[in-house]
């Protein structure tokens, strides 16, 4: 059975920096296509990365461009997401999923197409 365990959330101040990290047990991570998601209170659950199998294509939501770095690392079983300059808005609850696909190159980027999800992380930004 797969399972994803995130780590690294926490509270900082505006400005400065977390590293997430999600570790993927009980299956192949190479054939999983990985995502971060968000989702602050009262408002919708959001895509915030994603990264395909390979690592050689990644998707960023406009408002975390030049701030947030998502890498994988196939041999550890871990994706992770480097979050810089962190703002106020970026307070939420972190969960990192992955899917199965066949596309080595491929990017997922709605959620409805995440076969697993992980128990979230919070990440609380002050101002």
């Amino acid at each position: 059975q797969v399972q994803l365990v995130e780590s690294g959330g926490g509270l900082v101040e505006a400005g400065g920096s977390l590293r997430l990290s999600c570790v993927l047990s009980g299956g192949t991570f190479s054939t999983y296509a990985m995502g971060w998601f968000r989702q602050a209170p009262g408002k919708e659950r959001e895509i915030v990365t994603a990264i395909s199998r390979s690592g050689g294509n990644t998707y960023y939501v406009n408002s975390v461009k030049g701030r947030f770095t998502i890498s994988r690392d196939n041999a550890k079983n871990t994706v992770d997401l480097q979050m810089n300059s962190l703002k106020p808005e970026d307070t939420a609850v972190y969960y990192c999923a992955a899917d199965r696909i066949f596309e080595p190159w491929r990017v997922v980027i709605t959620g409805r197409e995440y076969d697993y999800w992980g128990q979230g992380t919070q990440v609380t930004v002050s101002s």
